[in-house]
């Protein structure tokens, strides 16, 4: 019996040994390294095969040195693309996969030459068309990196870590200083970390810094618009740099400076002129400018005849020069008139019941666009 059990074991044995090598030659195997057109591995791309006969598809990744491999592969022919996300840079037909291990490379700065060759080009042509997709090439990373950064800081922002924000988009200036948008946030980032100070001397400088970085993107967003046709969208990009520039100024208390960037924003995108100009206002208000807050009030509304909130602080700086005669004030003409407007735009506004109050400090009647009238109490 032992005898027996033997030889049935020995036979299982060979049998097993006869059947590996019969299950292993029945598929093949792949592998390549894939290159840029700088000659560089490309990293996380798909190279997809995809059979002639049957549609069956194999796919596997590049790693960090460009490099796939895969086994298991069903002999026969094959279309082997190269995919970066999703996007086919190049692909080969008719690949002929057997039982033996098949080399299929993707050098595109080769495959690039071979195709200039093809078209007849010079190789003084090739290599200028090189260093423009070179150039492409880098911007393509750049810009990615650049965003990266962008989103970093928008999060910390969002969350009032303003530190980190000014250190990431510092960062980011020093990966490439010539991009407006870059400078803009990063004065953003500056300006609102500036009330958070409890040292004057910090507050003072963050709003400094942040002055001097709005500026620096005007003058690169101006320099390209030098180079191209102005368009309103970037007149519109250029005036938001204008008015937040004159909020870092009326914030350091240089009203004549911020009176100057919010004026250059509403002349720059006047569909939005109202905006800045009501921003000018509050700038002149709070500096105790009253006529020329009231004057900017007047434009915000001769740009936007339905913005209630200047109507209503027009008025408050109308308040600001009414007089007592004897026991009774007296407002300036206009007064009533611009508190009762702003009721008729927002009768149930946040500032309805200051403006009815004020109506009745002076005497006035409350009145609506409804046709109804009230008389205050006097």
């Amino acid at each position: 019996m032992k005898q027996k059990l033997g030889v049935l074991v020995l036979i299982a044995f060979a049998a097993a040994l006869f059947a590996t090598p019969a299950f292993t030659q029945s598929t093949g195997t792949i592998k390549g390294v894939c290159k840029d057109i700088e000659g560089k591995p490309i990293t996380g791309a798909v190279v997809q095969l995809t059979s002639q006969e049957t549609g069956r598809k194999y796919e596997m990744k590049t790693n960090n040195k460009g490099e796939y491999f895969s086994l298991g592969i069903a002999p026969g022919k094959y279309n082997v693309a190269l995919l970066k996300d999703g996007k086919e840079l190049f692909h080969y037909a008719n690949v002929p996969v057997g039982l033996d291990e098949v080399t299929v490379d993707f050098d595109l700065q080769k495959e690039q030459a071979k195709g200039a060759q093809q078209q007849g080009m010079t190789p003084e042509q090739l290599k200028k068309i090189q260093e423009q997709q070179e150039k492409a090439a880098k911007e393509t990373n750049t810009v990615k990196a650049l965003n990266e950064k962008l989103a970093a800081s928008t999060q910390a922002s969002t969350a009032g870590d303003y530190d980190t924000a000014i250190k990431v988009l510092t960062e980011a200036t020093e990966m490439d200083s010539t991009r407006d948008l870059l400078w803009f946030k990063l004065a953003d980032a500056y300006r609102a970390s500036a009330p958070k100070q409890t040292d004057p001397a910090e507050k003072t400088k963050r709003l400094e810094t942040a002055i001097a970085d709005y500026q620096k993107a005007i003058d690169l967003k101006q320099k390209a618009a030098e180079a191209a046709p102005k368009t309103p969208e970037a007149n519109k990009q250029l005036a938001a740099y204008y008015n937040n520039l004159g909020d870092a100024y009326a914030r350091a208390g240089k009203g004549e400076e911020a009176t100057k960037a919010l004026t250059q924003a509403a002349q720059l995108d006047p569909p939005s002129a109202a905006m800045y100009y009501f921003n000018l206002g509050a700038v002149l208000t709070n500096v105790g400018k009253m006529d020329d807050s009231i004057a900017a009030f007047d434009k915000a509304i001769a740009a936007d005849p339905t913005r209630a909130d200047a109507y209503y602080f027009k008025g408050v700086n109308l308040m600001g020069k009414a007089t007592l005669k004897g026991d009774k004030m007296v407002a300036p003409d206009g007064t009533s008139e611009a508190f009762n407007k702003y009721l008729e735009l927002q009768p149930t506004g946040q500032f309805a019941e200051p403006a009815k109050q004020m109506l009745a400090s002076i005497g006035a009647t409350v009145e609506t666009s409804f046709g109804k009238k009230k008389s205050t109490k006097k």
